[in-house]
């Protein structure tokens, strides 16, 4: 087992916090946290969710989630693998726990895991909260509207960390920014982006604001992407794939952007035309 993700020199935190050892898959501590994985309205009433993997626990903790409680495989992960992951104060009690491989199995929802699960306390960021300059002199925010697949939500969330976008606003999201699917396609990106859900409106507000240019991307009256100034500030707005974005956000746009299409297929998968644009607005901006 590999320390990726891991922090060097980290405290053990194990002389101070008991290790308990779960043997039943029936054991209530592992059906709460099934529940957590299964269920949106537990993770919503217990402001709790699941993250499994060693490089995205980990990029919980460099981001600054609490730590309720790790769960480790005890038929792959040992105690001292453990204590060389994850600091010491990045665990709050009830803490630590030496689970059996069949009552693990209950929890684990990868399907090649890593041996550890935790339960992460949620962390909701605000508009007003979104700090600049995470790479570039002018902002750069990804903008999606009513993105329903967790999966290519979680692809969004890649690309955006690929190309130092300063934050993602997810408009009117139909699922939660910590569903286990999202944070597994994700690759911990829902941890190291800014990520805000929030409606329409409130993105439009902020968007203006803050004097960014909103450009969507649509394949009606529109241009070139690669016509647009992308190194001056820019949103870039996706919408669905079935449905394209709603008049809400044509209207407001200041550019209408598409991507040539040479094909019989008139649409790319949502995420990797944000990844055209996207890389767009990095080379206009590295070739500043």
């Amino acid at each position: 087992m590999t320390q990726s993700g891991g922090r060097k020199g980290c405290r053990t935190f194990f002389k101070n916090m008991e290790i308990q050892e779960i043997t039943s898959a029936q054991n209530p501590k592992i059906k709460d946290t099934a529940a957590l994985i299964e269920k949106s309205r537990e993770r919503r009433s217990r402001k709790l969710f699941v993250v499994e993997g060693i490089r995205e626990t980990a990029a919980c903790i460099r981001n600054g989630y609490t730590i309720r409680s790790i769960f480790f495989n005890n038929g792959i992960v040992t105690q001292k693998q453990i204590e060389e992951l994850f600091p010491a104060e990045s665990i709050s009690k009830p803490g630590i726990f030496s689970v059996a491989p069949a009552a693990y199995s209950k929890i684990a929802y990868r399907e090649n895991t890593e041996g550890i699960v935790a339960v992460v306390e949620e962390k909701q960021l605000r508009l007003q909260e979104i700090k600049f300059g995470k790479k570039w002199e002018r902002p750069l925010v990804l903008v999606v509207e009513s993105v329903e697949k967790p999966g290519n939500l979680g692809a969004l969330l890649r690309t955006a960390d690929a190309c130092g976008v300063d934050a993602v606003l997810v408009c009117d999201p139909l699922t939660d920014l910590f569903n286990p699917n999202l944070i597994r396609s994700s690759l911990g990106g829902i941890f190291t982006n800014q990520v805000v859900a929030c409606t329409n409106e409130e993105a439009l507000e902020w968007l203006h604001s803050n004097n960014i240019n909103i450009f969507t991307a649509q394949l009606q009256d529109s241009q070139w992407y690669y016509n647009t100034n992308m190194a001056a500030p820019t949103a870039i707005v996706m919408g669905t794939e079935s449905t394209g974005l709603t008049e809400f956000w044509r209207k407001a746009s200041n550019a209408k952007i598409k991507i040539p299409m040479l094909g019989e297929l008139d649409s790319l998968n949502v995420s990797v035309s944000a990844a055209v644009l996207c890389y767009e607005a990095v080379r206009q901006r590295c070739s500043k």
